[in-house]
């Protein structure tokens, strides 16, 4: 009997065919369904910035607030274990971890910590003040203002299993992470029906992020590594070619979430310049709560005026640190203590990114050093928002 070869070619193309028609009509008959219109319970929300941006910062304005757990970067854990790897490689795991949380499934962290672990195996814990109050540690109450030094005297010991029970019990989870690089990874978390997801992207003025970064060139190496994809290599970024990519990432997020973005960003995404925050706290936070569906309380009120209207600029050893500090001040002080040889080396890699996310180049130390020239451009009138968008306009 004789056999017909079939080319394997013609076979790849035969079931290429087939699984796109089984698709298509897929499709077409889940456009006949009810859709369901019922949110998840829980409202989630991703703090998208970089290191030395103001996130941590940010991120304590809504880890205080008693509806909220909030998680610091729990992606450092995937960063640690595979440093070897790039940032672009990591995404994946990354993301995966941070929709694990979200829907308070702490299991992923298995395959990164201690098999026998407490809370403070958790990176960054005690900023949460979720992880300070009962029911993940009985020291303090829900509509306290914890400190970090304090939780971790008191909460430290207590069983990780802590982390999952505390979550399940909140209305809002927030996490704040420095190591997304590109909004598109996030599409299958906005698009997640089990998932209520906002992202709040945070950025601040390049030459302002290289002066704090100079505060903290060791704890930042290894990080620098994974972003130029140095297979483990520790860089200290002397030429700003991590602030190169920092920049490139904040314009691409930006620009993807507001040029021709897909429908399921509509009301998802609002921009935030740590400039507008420091300057009007109250205001930038009530806009921000708004877009997060939470509401200022009486005690975050005064803790919000007292932690923006301290004395000093900040110390080098605070570096990593929420403290009461003069934060205009702060966000100005790049222009006192970088050179203008510096100045001009960051603004001509980030070049882009000063000028779509608003911000004023120097053109000499004269202008540099002249604090009487506003540096940040108001909002201009043509900045897409999809937090303001209004079909009928």
């Amino acid at each position: 009997m004789a056999r017909i070869r079939i080319p394997s070619t013609i076979v790849v193309i035969f079931v290429t065919v087939q699984t796109g028609f089984l698709l298509f009509m897929y499709a077409r008959y889940s456009s006949f369904m009810p859709q369901s219109e019922e949110k998840p319970s829980q409202v989630h929300i991703l703090i998208l910035s970089s290191w030395r941006s103001g996130s941590s910062f940010v991120g304590q304005l809504f880890s205080q607030h008693p509806s909220v757990f909030y998680l610091m970067e729990p992606a450092w854990h995937v960063w640690v274990t595979m440093y070897q790897n790039s940032a672009k490689v990591l995404h994946m795991a990354v993301r995966d971890l941070v929709r694990s949380v979200f829907l308070c499934d702490m299991s992923v962290f298995d395959a990164y910590m201690p098999w026998k672990r407490n809370l403070s195996d958790l990176f960054q814990w005690a900023a949460s003040r979720a992880l300070c109050s009962a029911p993940a540690c009985d020291s303090f109450q829900r509509t306290d203002i914890t400190s970090e030094l304090a939780c971790k005297t008191l909460c430290g010991r207590y069983p990780f299993s802590k982390v999952e029970e505390a979550c399940k019990t909140y209305n809002h989870v927030v996490i704040k992470e420095v190591r997304f690089f590109d909004l598109k990874v996030l599409y299958p978390l906005l698009s997640d029906p089990s998932l209520n997801l906002k992202i709040i992207h945070l950025v601040r003025d390049p030459r302002a992020v290289v002066k704090s970064r100079e505060q903290s060139v060791k704890a930042l190496a290894r990080d620098n590594g994974i972003v130029l994809s140095t297979n483990g290599t520790k860089v200290e970024d002397s030429k700003y070619k991590v602030m190169q990519e920092v920049c490139r990432s904040h314009v691409q997020i930006y620009e993807t979430a507001t040029l021709k973005p897909p429908n399921f960003l509509k009301d998802r995404y609002l921009m935030v310049r740590f400039e507008d925050l420091v300057r009007d706290p109250l205001s930038e936070i009530s806009e921000m709560y708004k877009f997060a569906d939470l509401s200022l309380t009486p005690r975050l009120k005064s803790w919000i005026y007292n932690i923006t209207h301290g004395q000093g600029p900040g110390q080098k050893k605070e570096a990593f640190k929420i403290t009461s500090r003069d934060a205009v001040s702060v966000s100005q002080a790049w222009r006192n203590v970088l050179s203008f040889q510096k100045v001009k080396k960051i603004q001509e890699v980030c070049k882009g990114a000063i000028n779509i996310l608003g911000y004023q180049l120097v053109d000499s130390e004269k202008e540099q050093r002249d604090l009487t020239l506003d540096l940040v451009l108001p909002r201009r009138q043509n900045q897409f928002s999809w937090s303001s968008f209004n079909p009928k306009h």
